[in-house]
């Protein structure tokens, strides 16, 4: 048996999240059906962290484990042969199998999200499901100062989705950063692990500061009452991307050095 690791890449507007569902419409579910259609023989996946509907990935991280004999390459360019254009396989690998080999969920030792947010009082048809859109005029140095209340280990209660199915709110934020080009604010977030919703949950909570709405302490307000009800609404899917998967260099991983997002 061997285990393979998989880079992939996908327009999530498309697809309802990665999860596989009855319907077949999820990104695991097309990725299932080529991977059969190139091997011939059903292969499940397991997958560095799962997108919700409408959200992209730059470079998730799957692994397989077969019995089939196959060139490295191979395994990227037959599968993409099978796949719709809003999905590629961008390297593959083989890697350890077994209790000690790798895993691309457990094996991770943290993740790195990207938001891409458009700020201009008219929406761009171009950026349309590739960024998120706010009219109102955002400060840029209030959200950086009401992200840093965030860095570190905390209770993140107040920014996760009531389905969560995580068995602990507490996660590790290694790095928040937060740039502004022209209309574009890009967000960036690396943390250990992440709630459903959590990235999501949070930019809308900085937008209401860039906004002007609250000051920025109110992040470590919301961040020490743990209430869901009182930050803001989850904000919209269409500029969030997986950016990158962060594993150890004993698993010689080919990844990107960073993860590239075509309109920033």
């Amino acid at each position: 048996m061997k285990r393979i690791a998989l880079g992939i890449e996908y327009d999530g507007s498309r697809w309802r999240g990665w999860q596989k569902q009855p319907d077949g419409h999820t990104v695991q579910n097309q990725l299932e059906d080529a991977l059969y259609r190139f091997t011939r023989t059903r292969i499940s996946t397991a997958c560095a962290g799962r997108t919700d509907a409408g959200v992209h990935a730059l470079e998730q991280v799957v692994h397989l484990d077969t019995e089939i004999d196959r060139d490295t390459f191979s395994w990227v360019r037959g599968v993409n042969s099978f796949l719709d254009d809003s999905i590629a396989v961008r390297w593959a690998c083989e890697v350890p199998y077994g209790a000690d080999g790798f895993h691309a969920r457990a094996s991770a030792i943290a993740r790195r999200y990207r938001y891409v947010l458009y700020n201009n009082p008219i929406r761009s048809p171009l950026l349309r499901k590739r960024a998120g859109w706010i009219f109102r005029p955002l400060s840029l140095a209030p959200m950086q100062e009401a992200a840093s209340y965030l860095l570190g280990e905390h209770d993140f209660s107040a920014f996760r989705a009531a389905e969560c199915q995580a068995p602990s709110p507490v996660k590790t934020m290694n790095h928040i950063g937060i740039e502004q080009q022209g209309d574009l604010f890009v967000f960036t977030f690396e943390a250990s692990a992440f709630l459903h919703h959590m990235v999501r949950n949070i930019v809308g909570s900085l937008v209401y500061v860039g906004k002007g709405d609250y000051d920025p302490d109110w992040l470590n307000v919301l961040l020490l009452g743990r209430e869901r009800k009182k930050a803001a609404p989850t904000f919209m899917p269409d500029g969030l991307y997986l950016a990158k998967v962060i594993y150890d260099k004993q698993w010689n991983l080919p990844q990107a050095a960073d993860a590239f997002i075509p309109i920033v």
